[in-house]
């Protein structure tokens, strides 16, 4: 990150610069760079304007507060909220749909509140899969994996299937970068004494104007990041208004990643990218760094959205298994249990398959 002030040093060492009375040029005591005023002007005249580019980017905010409503009158007088006494999930349903376990952890004691404390999103997808997909899904699943107990396969049945909108904050910003990158190629010289190698360094800047849209959070920490990005991506265009009816019969996740934790997050995401891609236009040299970068965000914009999810469960030896799928696009992902016996089998059928072939390799090195 660029500084917001400026210090005269050397471009070469970054050791302090001064002018020596009588000179035309402004030298480095360090390094014995030399370089003529004019030249220094620019530089930090450069220097000058990032300094006053990451002061302004300082004072530019994300709009936290445009993400999500409050919830309008009545709308949420058939909701209940229940708390899970083991993992301390929070799910919220409509009053008809009763949750008796926690998705996340399998705890069948789940006390029903009243409704309170969740925004009231800006957007949702709705669901497009049917527990008919998801069951399908997983059947499919199955099919290919050799290591699987038989077992598993042939008693499985899905013990509990539940479909939940799960929260995800949406980041919208316009982008300014400005990045500066110290570029080097070296030049090799041999003489019949030594190899000297000579490095030449330059200042490059680039600057560039990029638009994010609806870069995804997600909003859950009892949702398993693993299983959330693994069944990304979702298709943001069929976004809708969010409406309580989408609600009716399903779960949905209450979050608990605020905006704010979101925005800061993300904008790491952002900055990352904006640099490197400005990195990847700095061709031509042998090796390539980032000195300093200012960004500045303009139309930067938050929303809240639910986004639909298939969470199935099932159990081996006493042990549960979940698997989730998107419930936009029926892109599944879980743990599976293996066979200990199959995958002591494999082995030694592989071992049985290379034995020929040690055994004439080495007979060919040996004759």
């Amino acid at each position: 990150m660029a500084e917001k002030t400026v210090s005269y040093k050397c471009p070469n060492c970054s050791g302090p610069l001064e002018f020596q009375p009588g000179k035309k040029t402004v030298t480095c005591e360090y390094c014995g760079t030399e370089l003529e005023t004019e030249v220094v002007k620019k530089l930090f005249d450069k220097e000058q304007e990032r300094a006053a580019l990451a002061e302004k980017a300082e004072k530019a905010k994300w709009d936290a507060k445009s993400a999500g409503t409050e919830w309008e009158s009545g709308e949420t007088d058939n909701f209940r909220k229940f708390t899970c006494s083991s993992c301390g999930a929070e799910i919220v349903s409509d009053e008809n749909t009763m949750a008796t376990e926690c998705c996340y952890c399998g705890n069948p004691t789940m006390i029903p509140s009243r409704f309170d404390g969740m925004l009231r999103p800006d957007y949702i997808i709705p669901f497009k899969k049917t527990k008919q997909d998801a069951v399908n899904a997983l059947k499919e699943f199955y099919k290919g994996k050799l290591l699987l107990p038989g077992a598993f396969t042939e008693n499985n049945r899905v013990e509990h299937i539940q479909p939940m909108y799960v929260p995800f904050w949406l980041l919208d910003s316009d982008v300014r970068v400005s990045a500066n990158f110290s570029a080097e190629d070296d030049y090799v010289i041999d003489t019949p004494d030594a190899v000297i190698t000579h490095t030449k360094v330059y200042d490059v800047d680039r600057e560039g104007i990029m638009q994010f849209e609806r870069i995804p959070h997600d909003g859950s920490r009892k949702m398993d990041d693993k299983y959330t990005e693994s069944i990304e991506p979702f298709d943001y265009s069929e976004l809708v208004e969010f409406n309580a009816g989408y609600l009716a019969g399903y779960l949905a996740d209450k979050y608990d990643v605020d905006a704010d934790e979101a925005i800061k997050c993300t904008e790491n995401r952002i900055v990352n990218t904006a640099v490197s891609e400005l990195q990847n236009t700095v061709e031509g040299y042998m090796r390539v760094s980032c000195k300093s970068h200012t960004f500045f965000q303009e139309n930067s914009k938050v929303s809240y959205a639910m986004a639909p999810v298939w969470i199935l469960t099932t159990r081996y030896e006493d042990k549960p298994y979940t698997f989730m799928m998107n419930g936009q696009t029926g892109k599944i992902v879980g743990e599976l249990p293996y066979s200990k016996m199959k995958a002591a089998a494999f082995t030694a059928a592989s071992v049985l398959l290379t034995l020929p072939v040690f055994y004439y390799i080495a007979k060919f090195v040996l004759s």
